[in-house]
């Protein structure tokens, strides 16, 4: 299905302050709305994928998967600070007529949401039978539930967590710092600035989606002659380039800055609690959708004591964590092992 373009041509106020004259929002939709208007699927991507699900999560997105075009009205929104068609760094700023560049403000969670907001409305879309999304996706997707707590029926979160951890958010400063070495990042002169620290943040980033066991099974060297350019330096280097060939530095500097702000409780817990995880509870039981909650056993980024938090504290949430060497990306590629879960999980409740 080729790429749309939802143009927004109002003021777009963010939770900072700061507001955007207009919104762009770059969207894919596969399949047809039905006449009841109760099939929607809304998947949610996570920090550098694009509007495509179709392409970068092949193994649950597509014919004869299980979320076919046959079946569903499939959307998914290209987020808000992106580079891949939605407004953000490299987009014009109207009133000046360049690009933003640097200048593009500070989003968080929530502003990336309500932009989602907009699209919903813009397609008519007046209910969701289930949004799904991992990682940044059940980021978005939770803060979406509790916006709008009687727009889903059913939620699928997986590799996530209610508010971004310490941990994480050390990880991402780390990223930044990469990135900031790079004197030419925030230089308003071309999309290609900042390319070396992105490779850099890239190579931090890779080693909390992966592992020890994946990375001792899949690159260490056979030849113990080697002295240089090692199997695991080289995929280091690879996945950082790949990056670098379709990604920006700003969009990636101000997208982990998005990251670092989700909290669903954010101005909404009594600040004069005694008691901050009652507290956090409360914010929870205010979901409404029928929640699977999915973790990967071997995730150091998102361990699955986050996941299990969420299920513990949303309202009937059924909770899988799945056994696979392939740490936080595990959420990308155990389509099989996913599939089965969220079919079995359909069927009990939604009959479908």
């Amino acid at each position: 299905m080729a790429n749309k373009v939802f143009h927004y041509l109002f003021p777009f106020e963010l939770e900072s302050g700061n507001q955007l004259d207009s919104v762009e929002i770059s969207y894919h939709t596969y399949g047809s709305l039905n006449p009841q208007k109760d099939n929607v699927v809304w998947v949610f991507h996570a920090l550098t994928a694009n509007s495509d699900a179709a392409d970068w999560w092949s193994g649950l997105v597509g014919d004869n998967k299980i979320f076919t075009p046959k079946k569903y009205f499939i959307v998914c929104a290209n987020i808000l600070g992106s580079c891949l068609g939605t407004s953000g760094p490299l987009s014009i700023n109207r009133k000046s007529g360049k690009k933003y560049y640097g200048k593009f403000p500070q989003i968080t969670i929530r502003d990336i949401t309500r932009a989602h907001i907009l699209l919903k409305q813009h397609l008519g879309i007046e209910k969701i039978l289930i949004g799904i999304g991992g990682s940044m996706g059940g980021y978005q997707l939770l803060e979406w539930s509790i916006l709008e707590k009687n727009l889903f029926s059913g939620i699928i979160l997986m590799n996530t967590c209610a508010r971004e951890t310490a941990w994480a958010i050390a990880i991402h400063t780390a990223q930044r710092l990469a990135l900031e070495a790079d004197a030419t990042l925030f230089k308003a002169n071309g999309k290609n600035n900042g390319a070396k620290g992105l490779k850099a943040a890239r190579a931090i980033g890779m080693l909390t989606y992966r592992n020890y066991e994946i990375l001792k099974k899949t690159q260490t060297e056979e030849n113990d002659s080697v002295l240089d350019n090692f199997k695991a330096s080289s995929y280091i280097n690879y996945q950082g380039e790949k990056l670098v060939n379709r990604f920006n530095a700003i969009s990636y500097w101000i997208l982990t800055k998005a990251m670092d702000s989700h909290n669903i409780f954010r101005g909404r817990i009594n600040l004069n609690f005694s008691n901050r995880l009652a507290e956090e509870k409360k914010v929870l039981k205010r979901i409404k959708a029928k929640t699977l909650v999915i973790g990967i056993s071997s995730d150091i980024l998102c361990p699955v004591a986050e996941q299990k938090f969420l299920a513990r504290n949303i309202p009937g949430a059924k909770i899988s964590i799945l056994d696979s060497p392939f740490g936080h990306d595990g959420f990308l590629t155990e389509g099989k092992k996913i599939s089965a879960v969220i079919k079995k999980w359909l069927k009990i409740k939604f009959w479908l």
